[in-house]
């Protein structure tokens, strides 16, 4: 009788002993599933291409009697520019004489850059990369660039007089969709760093036959007398062939 008691007490014990293993897995993994992270839900912010930080710039115009001679002599003249806190950017080819250079240089210091501008050191490298003629030379503040990758490798940069500098920014900025409209797009623009009044703006042309047309265009005329610009622009048309 004892016996059989005792078998009794040892089966229910591990009935008990069971149930309460099986509960405590179950538990387990409820409690996991509930915290897990639903990943189809997550968003990716787009990526910021623009820049409205001020950035610096020496752009350098010439040209040049041989592109790959020169372009031979500017790499050797890059530990030069480094020492003096310059670093290239880009570099351009004129859209009509492909030896029209156009340099575009980051700058950290514009008093150390003025001073390298004028160094005979830069003077005799140039000889040396066979630069005909005077180079034009302009340190300039950009204050608004568009990084992303577009497919046109075409650009504008016009220089021109302007009024007053926020007048101007204000009228251009609400010509975009015109301009989108008309084939091109806004790549970077500032001015002049001793002279807000003096505009740098780069422009990509996306179009060339809707672009051409509206630079000759009487809305253009009339974007341009409504912003406060003075005289006649300059422009300059390259395709980019080196981004550093």
């Amino acid at each position: 009788m004892k016996q059989s008691r005792f078998s009794g007490l040892l089966i229910y014990s591990m009935i008990c002993l069971l149930a309460s293993c099986s509960g405590g897995g179950t538990e387990n993994k409820t409690s996991t599933d509930t915290t897990a992270v639903d990943t189809t839900k997550m968003v990716v912010a787009p990526k910021v291409t623009t820049i409205t930080t001020p950035v610096n710039m020496l752009v350098v115009t010439h040209k040049v009697s041989n592109y790959a001679k020169w372009k031979v002599a500017y790499d050797a003249h890059d530990s030069a520019r480094l020492a003096n806190g310059i670093h290239s950017y880009v570099i351009g080819r004129g859209f009509k004489d492909s030896n029209m250079i156009m340099v575009a240089l980051k700058v950290d210091d514009t008093v150390k850059a003025k001073a390298f501008a004028k160094d005979p050191g830069l003077k005799k490298a140039m000889q040396k990369g066979g630069v005909m003629g005077m180079p034009t030379v302009t340190l300039t503040t950009m204050l608004f660039q568009d990084t992303a990758t577009i497919s046109s490798d075409l650009r504008s940069r016009t220089t021109f007089m302007v009024k007053d500098w926020a007048a101007w920014q204000k009228s251009f900025e609400e010509g975009n969709q015109e301009r989108m409209d008309n084939g091109i797009t806004t790549r970077a623009y500032g001015h002049n760093s001793d002279n807000d009044k003096k505009v740098v703006l780069v422009t990509a042309v996306l179009d060339t036959a809707k672009a051409f047309a509206y630079y000759k265009s009487d809305m253009l005329k009339k974007r341009r007398a409504a912003s406060g610009v003075v005289g006649e622009p300059v422009r300059f048309l390259y395709r980019v062939v080196q981004r550093y």
